[in-house]
């Protein structure tokens, strides 16, 4: 289902909150047909299911079931309770010219509490792979769940489309890796300015960690983690596969625009070439000094499977499937465990722009973040650049009338604005896509 929550708050009653927003949410795609990774909503749900078997909330349940069992001193659920002296400050790292500068995001909402909020250390976290090593018991002795659990978790799999960059099948909470033979299983976790990596080598009896705050990048962590299994004399990680230039494909196949709730990537082909913009949240662009729409060229590996390099060198090469042809044309795109299916453009042609008067500068752009996030399927938002003095806006979406955008822009921005909308002449606007 679509990762359409809105804004939960930040109470006790945040992971209910997000059940009870997603009762009209779209369905993404049949159940069961294919692999999509969802770090809010889908644990965000585990959890809610917790708290209602436990009858208390999910960072209580963390604490008394896991944490405290397990001899934790130095994990928490809640940002509050860290220890600041000790927690690592993010940075972004916008160029190498410039060097790290200290990240504008300190924390993440409560609603990615069990997606993305647990603050540990690289030891505790290694303590709680152990408990995968040794069949569900703690170092310290304590039964935390039974070897048929953990069987469980490491059996039960569904197959992930994009088999390289992380593994190719997904079990309960862990990604399987296959590693020149030998199974290995995994788990990382980013967000802005922080990153975490753990592999687990049952075959050789070796967990490895990384925490970083900054990244992620993905060279980095192989070079760390090569250097430590070799020095074990453990099997190592293996290279992304090369692309295959004897590949005759018909690029018409794959074409298209893909999306779920504030990501768009656009397939062309080009030149007899395929390539893959992905729009960026202005905002975002703004924060990380990049321009709203990037693009990289994709090199065929197999008949559902890319190779996307990038000309930056802060980017490291990622692997993306596009997939499950119908009529001949794709359905889905996969990369970086996501899944994002193919938009029916039909309809989303208008391109309108909402011309705001603030009252609110703080409430009007937090509100327009947000809404980035639930534009309706086909849509897209081109434009928003606000008047340096921060009392005036101008937006840009298309869509498929003057009323949906109003209807749209007056839910989330309405009390922090008076919008007037008005269709644009996208053939003559300088930036904007001709329809």
């Amino acid at each position: 289902m679509e990762e359409n929550y809105g804004d939960p708050g930040e109470d006790d009653d945040v992971y209910k909150r997000m059940v009870d927003n997603i009762a009209g949410a779209g369905q993404v795609h049949p159940l069961g047909h294919t692999h999509g990774y969802s770090a809010a909503l889908g644990y965000a749900i585990l959890a809610r299911i917790m708290e209602v078997i436990d009858g208390k909330r999910w960072d209580a349940i963390m604490k008394d079931r896991l944490f405290d069992p397990l001899g934790l001193t130095s994990t928490t659920t809640r940002r509050e309770h860290a220890d600041q002296n000790r927690a690592a400050t993010g940075y972004l790292i916008r160029s190498l010219e410039e060097g790290p500068i200290l990240s504008p995001l300190g924390h993440l909402p409560r609603s990615f509490g069990p997606g993305g909020n647990v603050n540990t250390t690289a030891r505790d976290l290694l303590t709680m792979a152990y408990v995968f090593l040794d069949e569900g018991k703690a170092p310290n002795g304590t039964r935390i769940v039974s070897p048929g659990i953990i069987r469980e978790m490491t059996e039960s799999r569904v197959p992930i489309p994009d088999p390289y960059m992380f593994g190719p099948e997904w079990a309960l909470g862990l990604i399987v890796c296959d590693w020149h033979g030998q199974t290995v299983y995994a788990h990382d976790g980013s967000a802005v300015s922080q990153s975490a990596r753990l592999r687990i080598l049952p075959e050789s009896n070796i967990a490895v960690s990384m925490l970083a705050n900054a990244g992620p990048r993905d060279s980095f962590y192989r070079k760390v983690f090569n250097e430590i299994l070799a020095d074990l004399g453990t099997v190592t990680i293996p290279d992304l596969p090369e692309p295959d230039p004897t590949l005759a494909l018909d690029l018409s196949r794959y074409e298209g625009s893909y999306e779920r709730p504030g990501t768009r990537y656009e397939v062309a082909a080009e030149g007899g070439k395929l390539h893959l913009r992905f729009t960026l949240n202005p905002m975002e662009a703004q924060l990380l000094n990049k321009p709203e729409q990037l693009e990289y060229e994709l090199f065929p590996i197999s008949e559902t499977h890319f190779l996307m390099p990038s000309d930056d060198p802060l980017e490291d090469p990622q692997t993306v499937a596009i997939y499950d042809f119908e009529n001949g044309a794709a359905q889905y795109l996969h990369l970086n465990c996501r899944v994002n299916p193919k938009v029916n453009e039909k309809g989303a042609t208008m391109h309108v722009m909402a011309v705001s008067t603030i009252t609110d500068n703080d409430g009007f752009w937090d509100s327009l973040k947000k809404a980035y996030g639930q534009l309706p399927k086909g849509a897209k938002w081109t434009l928003a650049v606000a008047s340096t003095d921060a009392t005036k806006a101008v937006n840009v979406i298309v869509h498929d009338s003057i009323d949906g955008v109003r209807s749209f822009f007056e839910d989330h921005a309405g009390p922090f604005a008076t919008t007037e909308y008005f269709e644009a002449d996208a053939s003559n606007a300088i930036g904007l896509p001709t329809t």
